[in-house]
């Protein structure tokens, strides 16, 4: 599957676009796909107790600041597959500043969102929608996943549907010119 020929057909009114899911909710695996071999990889293995706390994917044909696609969680009935395409409702952004190991700084911003088919949280429409607890416990989420990597995670604010659609066309147009998206 060669993601580059996906398109992730942002609807701009509706807030939907279609993602790839890398790692599915509960799982302990990380997989990443990996471009040369058109393939989904195992690329990590979280310890014992902790596990994806929703779908993971990426929204193709985007290039974010970290030099990858734009990562998205994704809200569902029930776990996706690796590597399914999905059609999901942009909800909105936990907007991150990174910490690499290196001590390089980056945004490195979560978009979340909902399946667009789904029954138990097609009332979701916005961020706002979900309880503050939840988005809460989604950032300390990644700060935890990160700090098991040597790296830091800082939660600096939430964005709501538009800003999430704005940031989904930034990172479209640098995927396009070839150069990661700059803040």
């Amino acid at each position: 599957m060669d993601l580059a020929v996906i398109d992730h057909l942002l609807d701009v009114e509706a807030a939907t676009c279609r993602v790839v899911i890398e790692t599915p909710k509960g799982s302990r695996s990380k997989y990443t796909y990996d471009r040369a071999t058109e393939a989904f990889e195992i690329s990590g293995l979280l310890p014992t107790g902790m596990s994806f706390p929703l779908d993971f994917g990426l929204v193709p044909r985007t290039l974010a600041e970290d030099g990858d696609a734009i990562d998205i969680l994704v809200i569902g009935d029930e776990p996706a597959a690796v590597g399914c395409l999905a059609h999901v409702r942009l909800l909105g952004v936990i907007k991150a500043m990174q910490t690499e190991r290196d001590g390089r700084v980056h945004r490195n911003d979560r978009l979340i969102g909902r399946l667009a088919l789904s029954v138990s949280y097609a009332h979701a429409n916005d961020i706002e929608d979900l309880e503050t607890s939840f988005v809460e416990h989604l950032g300390q989420w990644f700060t935890n996943f990160n700090a098991l990597k040597g790296k830091g995670f800082e939660v600096i604010g939430v964005g709501g549907p538009d800003e999430t659609v704005a940031l989904i066309e930034q990172a479209g147009r640098h995927f396009d010119a070839g150069a990661p998206a700059r803040r």
